[in-house]
């Protein structure tokens, strides 16, 4: 998880990735791709525009060092051309609460109504008692679903706040892994890597 600030914070994302960041209203995010010079995707992230002062940006994990160092790079590059942008690395873990009970399950820990949290939009609020999380409505399972950024030191405190819920359970990558293929849904590493376009991939939609 990546924060992008500074005046020039969308310019430097557009100059990484194909989706059109300039459009997205506050509090919105999308689903863009991380391409290398011929095409290819070197990632998939999704770039949302806080309601605050920045860009929040969400890697995969498995990516997040490459990424990371292209982010850097370029950050680099502009500020040496005089324009105004610079990173700061969450350390907050991020958990996903997925699934038809999403909402019921969720909403007895916010004070913020979930309902007027619509796909792909992002607030920064408390759950459960835990302070500083950004919860996002979006997920890699077809369902309706949210991923919640939470400080690191109390991840496991707010996991066991949600297994509560007698309809929640762990499930891990595998799990989402099939529900992704049921969903017709690219995988980065799987159908989708730096060798591919966005073209071959079927995902033209992410372009801007």
């Amino acid at each position: 998880q990546t924060r992008v600030y500074g005046r020039d914070r969308v310019r430097f994302m557009e100059s990484l990735v194909v989706g059109d960041i300039a459009e997205l209203k506050p509090g919105q995010g999308t689903l863009t791709l991380l391409t290398n010079e011929k095409g290819g995707i070197t990632d998939d992230l999704i770039v949302t525009n806080t309601l605050e002062d920045h860009l929040y940006v969400v890697s995969n994990a498995g990516c997040a060092d490459k990424d990371l160092a292209i982010f850097r790079g370029r950050a680099q590059e502009l500020q040496a051309t005089g324009s105004d942008v610079h990173l700061e690395v969450s350390d907050n873990a991020l958990l996903a609460l997925q699934g038809p009970s999403m909402a019921r399950v969720l909403q007895a820990g916010l004070s913020d109504d979930l309902a007027k949290l619509s796909f792909m939009n992002s607030i920064n609020t408390t759950v459960f008692g835990v302070p500083g999380c950004r919860v996002t409505r979006c997920g890699y399972t077809g369902e309706d679903g949210v991923e919640i950024s939470v400080p690191a030191g109390r991840a496991v405190e707010l996991a066991e706040r949600l297994l509560d819920a007698p309809d929640v359970w762990l499930a891990g990558l595998a799990a989402r892994d099939s529900l992704r293929l049921e969903a017709g849904l690219c995988l980065y590493g799987n159908d989708i890597d730096e060798t591919v376009t966005p073209a071959e991939a079927g995902l033209m939609w992410t372009l801007g």
